[in-house]
């Protein structure tokens, strides 16, 4: 029997599966139906063309986001790799190139010509750096930047308390610029600071700050540099096209800083000692002209130089002209021995003063005998000089000068370097040959009367002074001035002047020093002031072979015990002379000679103070004081505008300042 279908025709038989078997795994059950009545059930469900291509479309679509994120994936692990590379593994160095202490100090050569500074080192002869130039940076602004200048600034200040917020809220204000300074010199702890403040429109220059390690040493021949590291006084002046040109070359002066302070603290401790205003202090190599040790007193710290006071940066040494008083002897006497006008033994009426007009010279002791040159040059007799000077005459007198170097300013080389003062060639009479004969009424700087008195004791060679060091067997430059028998005559008298005359205070055991003392009265606006002077002394040694020149002066030096109630070149200016050779000479390879040897060498110097003269000997032309001395007029030397000490060292004439009424007679020793 066939069975009939119970639905319609194409219906699905209710014994066959449901269509959607493969998805459906429960069987289903009439409501009401035990469990075991279950029976499967079939639905049907229809897929339409659309809802296939929308499931391929989301396939493809799920495929290219997994693909997608896979490669962000790979990125991302790429940028991480390279982090820990670039940081843990193999972190990046400093662009900064840094080199070992070893190697600047071992191998300079060798070094990359950035990291050097831009300005070079200032050395002593020894290779002691008197002055270096340092990184630094300024700190500017972009104003166009700055949102909030008076923030910025608040900022700023935390790490910058000096900085000028008036000048600065100024600087930032101006919109139309796009560089502003804000600090010309900050340290590398602040330039880390206010980096870290993440400032916008703020940043850094590079640049160099020039350091004077030594502080006070040597400060006015040093000089300084400008905010922009230019020159603008001393050797940083003179060498700055030098300095800046050739960066990796250090300079290398003449000076020697341990003779340097020796000389400072000798001549601070005269000026304490004796109440001066202030001071001078020289020492040269008399046989190159290379200047050891230039003091000036007052002086300052290199490192504060826009800060010192005029006074403090004046340089007495060099820039001061003053009258020399009578240690100008020296070249009275060479200039008459080397021409052949008077004699070692000649005599000269030094008992009655010499009468010009209504003027008078005397000596500042009183004669009781005539002198002989020895006598004149170890007494220091003002009248002596005077008649040797007007044996010599006008015309020889000044070119003796003038080759000496004293009508023109110091070839040394410092910008400050002074013109002298001397009276013009018309006015060059009778008075101005007498008065400058002894050193008055002409002006000089302390380092031109080194040069001339070197060349008095150098074998007659004029060398010119510097301060730069000789290259080891470079040529010494040099002229000869004078015949060597006169200096050899010369380095006698200075001999004598120690052992037996004026400048005994400068005796140092083991030494033969020679010396010449000068006291000279200082000027005013109305002439020459009462009880002020300039005591100086010039000395050399050893005198049987000079090695070195010393100078020291002192300004307005007031008497005490030690001095007997003096304040002459001698009594004041003699112990500076005396411990400075006393110290430096052993740092210089000079030890003190034993008394034997001292007794050896003492007798190629001495000469006596009364030689005689031997038979049949030519006399002096003239040794008496002329029988009519003409009048003459004086053209007097107007001192030019200072405000400290110096002021009143400038000089007049002597037969000016008697004009003036200011004293009656010139008296200088």
């Amino acid at each position: 029997m066939t069975d009939e279908p119970n639905g319609p025709v194409g219906a699905p038989s209710p014994n066959s599966p449901p269509l959607n078997a493969a998805q459906r795994t429960t069987p289903a059950r009439r409501r009401g139906a035990a469990r075991a009545d279950a029976v499967p059930r079939m639905e049907t469900v229809r897929v339409t063309a659309p809802d296939l291509q929308r499931r391929a479309a989301l396939e493809t679509t799920r495929s290219r986001l997994v693909l997608t994120a896979a490669g962000f994936l790979v990125l991302f692990l790429a940028v991480v790799l390279k982090l820990a590379d670039a940081t843990i593994v193999q972190p990046l160095r400093p662009h900064r190139p840094e080199h070992p202490i070893a190697a600047l100090v071992a191998a300079p050569q060798d070094l990359d010509a950035d990291a050097l500074a831009k300005r070079a080192m200032i050395t002593d002869r020894n290779g002691q750096i008197l002055a270096v130039s340092l990184p630094t940076a300024e700190l500017f602004a972009d104003p166009r930047q700055v949102v909030d200048p008076g923030a910025v600034i608040a900022k700023l200040r935390t790490v910058l308390p000096d900085l000028d917020e008036a000048d600065a809220r100024r600087r930032l204000a101006e919109s139309n610029k796009e560089f502003v300074f804000l600090d010309r010199r900050i340290t590398p702890r602040q330039e880390i600071e206010i980096n870290n403040l993440g400032i916008p429109g703020i940043d850094f220059l590079p640049t160099e700050e020039r350091h004077y390690p030594m502080g006070r040493v040597a400060a006015q021949v040093l000089g300084g540099v400008d905010v922009d590291e230019h020159g603008v006084a001393g050797v940083e002046k003179w060498f700055d096209k030098r300095l800046m040109a050739d960066p990796t070359t250090p300079l290398r002066l003449s000076i020697d800083v341990r003779v340097q302070a020796v000389v400072e603290e000798e001549l601070a401790a005269a000026i304490e000692e004796f109440k001066a205003l202030g001071g001078a202090g020289i020492m040269m190599d008399a046989n190159t002209g290379e200047v050891l040790a230039m003091v000036s007193l007052p002086d300052y710290d290199a490192n504060d130089f826009g800060h010192a006071d005029p006074d403090s940066r004046f340089n007495h040494a060099v820039s001061g002209a003053y009258e020399p008083g009578s240690t100008f002897k020296l070249q009275t006497a060479a200039m008459a021995l080397d021409d052949g006008v008077i004699h070692i033994w000649d005599q000269f009426n030094t008992v009655d003063p010499i009468h010009i007009g209504r003027f008078t010279i005397t000596d500042f002791e009183p004669a009781r005998h005539n002198f002989e040159v020895p006598e004149i040059i170890a007494y220091s007799s003002n009248i002596g000089a005077s008649h040797i000077a007007v044996l010599v005459g006008a015309q020889r007198q000044r070119a003796w000068l003038q080759k000496l170097g004293f009508f023109v300013r110091s070839p040394i080389q410092l910008p400050e370097s002074a013109p002298p003062i001397v009276q013009p060639a018309k006015s060059w009479q009778l008075a101005t040959i007498m008065t400058v004969s002894f050193g008055n009424g002409i002006a000089v700087t302390p380092i031109q009367l080194m040069s001339g008195t070197d060349a008095i004791v150098d074998g007659g060679i004029y060398h010119p002074p510097t301060l730069l060091a000789l290259p080891p067997g470079a040529p010494v430059p040099g002229e000869r001035v004078m015949q060597p028998e006169t200096s050899e005559t010369m380095r006698k008298l200075m001999r004598l002047v120690v052992t037996a005359g004026t400048g005994t205070p400068a005796k140092v055991p083991g030494y033969l020093v020679g010396a010449k003392t000068g006291t000279s009265q200082k000027v005013g606006k109305h002439g020459y002031k009462l009880h002020a002077n300039l005591s100086s002394m010039i000395a050399a040694f050893p005198i049987n072979a000079p090695r070195y020149l010393v100078y020291a002066m002192l300004d307005s030096p007031h008497a005490d015990a030690s001095t007997h109630g003096y304040t002459t070149g001698g009594w004041t200016a003699g112990p500076v002379i005396r411990n400075v050779i006393a110290r430096v000479a052993p740092m210089l390879g000079l030890l003190p000679a034993s008394p034997e040897q001292l007794q050896v060498e003492e007798q190629e110097v001495s000469i006596p103070l009364r030689p005689e003269r031997p038979a049949g000997a030519p006399v002096a032309a003239a040794r008496r004081e002329p029988a009519s001395p003409l009048p003459v007029s004086v053209v007097p030397v107007v001192p030019s505008a200072r405000r400290s000490w110096h002021q009143a060292a400038l000089p007049v004439t002597a037969v000016a300042a008697a004009q003036a009424a200011e004293i009656p007679a010139v008296a200088a020793r």
